[in-house]
């Protein structure tokens, strides 16, 4: 179970794919369930420019993996990886990938629905949007993960 924090953009398929072949699961797994989440241009009806991602350093981080054990405890998973951005976004860049590794799909799929609402809703990460008028603001709640 893998968490990391990146304060510079990152190509989620390219760390996916390093990961996968370095990693303990090569050749034991049936299933991987990716999840990227992507800054948006938009949020509650405004044109946004740009983000900042706050955390604090080694709590974040502590959670994170706590998240990732409590996963593997509930579901038969091989391996998890969380890779969360920090810092100054911009639109189009990923912000989250949650990766899970399973024998089967059910257990894969499961896990990383719960790690990424889990991170959504509960991480200590907090959001400043910067607004097309240069206008800031924080990010009072996140969206749902609810279809």
């Amino acid at each position: 179970m893998t968490i990391a924090l990146y304060d510079r953009p990152f190509d989620p398929w390219a760390v996916l794919k390093q990961y996968q072949q370095t990693s303990i699961v090569a050749g034991k797994y049936g299933a991987t369930a990716v999840f990227v989440g992507t800054m948006r241009d938009f949020n509650e009806g405004d044109n946004v420019r740009a983000m900042t991602l706050e955390h604090y350093p080694g709590m974040t981080e502590k959670y994170l993996q706590n998240l990732t054990c409590e996963a593997a405890s509930k579901w038969d998973i091989l391996d998890s990886l969380i890779v969360h951005r920090v810092g100054d976004i911009k639109p189009d860049e990923a912000i989250v990938l949650v990766v899970v590794w399973s024998s089967h799909r059910a257990h894969a799929y499961e896990a990383n629905r719960y790690l990424m609402e889990q991170l959504k809703s509960s991480a200590p990460f907090w959001k400043k949007e910067t607004l097309q008028d240069n206008t800031q603001r924080w990010v009072e709640k996140n969206t749902t993960g609810d279809l």
